[in-house]
């Protein structure tokens, strides 16, 4: 099981991942000493050169996995439709990660509700050899049609929590899941996890997944991370 968080860049976290002095230049390379995976939201708003990504391949340990968020422009902007020409470019330009590219990450806009066959006609664009996880979120998918997609492509489903609540079934579509943490509910560290919470989620896992903390601010991310690490370890 790979944990980490989402995204890497962020100005809170001096003193909590980044030691004072570190240059914002280094971030990347002094994350992937403390974690194995990373999953890319940046790719969401912009989507990057073929060149920065073999860069963020180069900077990074060899054991290292990084995650990537569809374009917005094929979720978002288009909302799947004709999503031929943006996966070719989204997967044109992932593949400068080479054999350090994980998961391709699908958020769909909560505003879209399910279209038949709009799923299917997305992932069977996808590379076979490319792990992908849908997080829908529009209660209408939550139906047979898309489980047997999912199943179909060996697209995971992502599981999310905010707040203590999941964000739709618990359905395992692939031998491996995918989580996300969005808010923890914590008084005293708000938006941290506490253990309990993340227990809770641990004795739902199965051996393999990807798990990443959304909660950025505050640096409850790397913290939640770190300790989800030991929790899993016991």
């Amino acid at each position: 099981m790979l944990v980490g968080t989402s995204g890497w860049q962020y100005a809170d976290w001096r003193g909590v991942l980044y030691p004072p002095g570190v240059p914002q230049k280094r971030w990347l390379e002094h994350y992937g000493e403390e974690f194995r995976t990373v999953e890319n939201n940046g790719s969401f708003y912009r989507l990057p050169k073929h060149e920065t990504f073999r860069q963020w391949h180069d900077r990074t340990p060899a054991d290292f996995v990084m995650a990537v968020k569809a374009s917005r422009y094929l979720t978002h902007v288009r909302r799947l439709r004709d999503p031929r020409e943006p996966v070719d470019r989204l997967m044109r330009m992932a593949e400068g990660l080479g054999d350090k590219l994980g998961p391709i990450l699908i958020q769909l806009p909560p505003n879209l509700p399910y279209e038949e066959d709009a799923l299917g006609d997305c992932l069977k664009c996808f590379p076979e050899s490319v792990a992908l996880a849908v997080e829908p979120r529009h209660e209408s998918w939550w139906n047979d049609d898309t489980r047997r997609t999912l199943e179909t492509h060996e697209a995971a489903l992502v599981w999310a929590d905010r707040r203590g609540r999941r964000q739709g079934p618990l359905w395992q579509t692939t031998t491996w899941a995918y989580l996300r943490f969005h808010e923890g509910t914590s008084r005293k560290n708000p938006p941290e996890y506490g253990d309990q919470a993340m227990r809770t989620w641990l004795d739902r896992l199965p051996d393999e997944g990807y798990v990443y903390f959304n909660n950025d601010p505050t640096g409850a991310a790397v913290r939640n991370a770190r300790r989800f690490t030991t929790l899993a370890t016991k």
